[in-house]
């Protein structure tokens, strides 16, 4: 098996990551409070979701850490990304075993992605203050991860419809 990557692979993969870090920085300066600190949109989640399904888990879980340390240290702070790392491998996890069923598609991988994001970093939120009184935040969090869950993979899943026709509906 060869392991090159072309010219065309590498140029979406800059360009999922680029877009990724441009939502995360977007997700930074606008934030969405509905009574859970820290509640976010989960916008770099369609890239994410967008690589799983067009080039598989090995490069979508790259492209994630890569996103995450690079607007960590662009634009949050250390903590930052030690809550992003667990969340988004709680999520990447969830999603590759999900996608892995072929029972969803890309919305409903991407609402699993979305819950189990919140999960891991509540998780995290609990080890870091020593309470489980934080998980009252979880109903909330939950039904959000399942709104812009869906809502992200909606929009993944038409970006790679829109790429597939623009480059001949094929991906190497």
């Amino acid at each position: 098996m060869e392991n090159r990557i072309t010219t065309k692979k590498l140029t979406i993969l800059s360009l999922s990551l680029a877009y990724a870090m441009i939502l995360s920085y977007v997700e930074s300066l606008f934030p969405f409070f509905y009574g859970v600190p820290g509640m976010k949109l989960g916008l770099p989640n369609m890239a994410i979701v967008f690589i799983l399904y067009v080039y598989g888990s090995r490069e979508g879980i790259l492209i994630n850490i890569l996103r995450i340390v690079l607007t960590g240290f662009l634009f949050g702070s250390l903590f930052g990304i030690l809550f992003s790392v667990f969340g988004a491998l709680f999520s990447f996890i969830f999603m590759v075993l999900f996608k892995k069923m072929n029972f969803f598609d890309m919305g409903g991988v991407s609402v699993i992605g979305g819950i189990a994001h919140n999960i891991g970093q509540l998780f995290v939120a609990c080890f870091i203050v020593k309470t489980s009184g934080i998980l009252f935040y979880l109903p909330p969090l939950l039904i959000a991860g399942a709104i812009t869950g869906y809502v992200n993979g909606f929009i993944a899943e038409r970006m790679k419809i829109h790429l597939e026709k623009s480059l001949t509906g094929r991906f190497l």
